[in-house]
């Protein structure tokens, strides 16, 4: 899965999935951008990544990281949409109110996952394309969930979902004529930080590390007839067996269905 000459962009890539998918992009090759509130400013962490601190729910912000990007590294082919605002606070005033039905979920739960969620993924990609477009190659990743198809968590979290799925179909077939991949990507359990900070209470035996993902978007953008995913929501696991790789520590995690979550 070489990415040698490959420029990526990974969003919310600080912690969690994005953390972990920028680690692998970096590790097959690619020089790798990644962005996200905490990210130290303009730096380079190492050989591959230079990190950028954007908060992805100010625009201004953005469209200088992409700028920056693009000057830098002139082009963009891989793009990776896994910042995501929704899971903060989900404790308030020492009660967990993210199952709460939706006439008791608190406003701002809604826009947290529209303005750091569906709407930074969408304005990203507004401003990766047309580096796509001009080589007429590239590939967008919007990091979703099963959630989108089935009553999980919250009602704001599954329209959320939803509409970035439909978001990916409706890129696709925009992007299509140019040679430009779009796809959702649904991870199963990932150990993210914040999941090993309550391993004790998880079954953890079919889990992925955030690795994992980056491996199966590192053999997307390596596959040159990508093409044919666009527009597709994309299991994780499921690319594994096609694509025949593990995850780092040589397991094959099990892809999860509709009926498994």
């Amino acid at each position: 899965m070489s990415l040698d000459g490959k420029v990526a962009v990974v969003t919310g890539a600080t912690k969690g999935i994005g953390r972990g998918v920028g680690r692998e992009l970096a590790r097959q090759g690619a020089r790798v951008f990644v962005t996200g509130r905490s990210a130290p400013d303009h730096e380079r962490l190492d050989e591959r990544t230079t990190a950028i601190r954007c908060d992805h729910r100010d625009e201004s912000q953005v469209e200088a990281a992409f700028e920056l990007i693009v000057r830098e590294a002139g082009t963009i082919d891989i793009l990776v949409n896994s910042v995501w605002g929704g899971y903060d606070r989900m404790i308030v005033d020492g009660e967990f109110t993210w199952p709460k039905p939706f006439w008791e979920q608190p406003l701002w739960r809604w826009d947290a996952m529209f303005g750091a969620g569906v709407r930074a993924h969408y304005q990203s990609s507004q401003l990766a394309a047309p580096a796509m477009i001009a080589r007429r190659r590239g590939l967008i990743v919007n990091i979703s969930h099963w959630a989108a198809q089935k009553h999980i968590g919250n009602v704001a979290y599954g329209v959320s979902k939803a509409a970035t799925d439909k978001m990916t179909a409706d890129m696709a077939t925009e992007l299509k004529r140019h040679d430009v991949a779009v796809v959702c990507l649904y991870p199963g359990m990932v150990r993210t930080e914040k999941v090993m900070e309550a391993a004790q209470w998880l079954d953890l035996s079919n889990s992925e590390s955030p690795d994992f993902i980056g491996r199966a978007v590192a053999a997307l953008a390596s596959d040159p007839d990508v093409l044919r995913h666009t527009g597709k929501v994309l299991v994780a696991a499921a690319l594994a067996k096609e694509y025949g790789f593990t995850d780092i520590d040589g397991t094959t995690p099990r892809p999860l269905t509709l009926a498994d979550v």
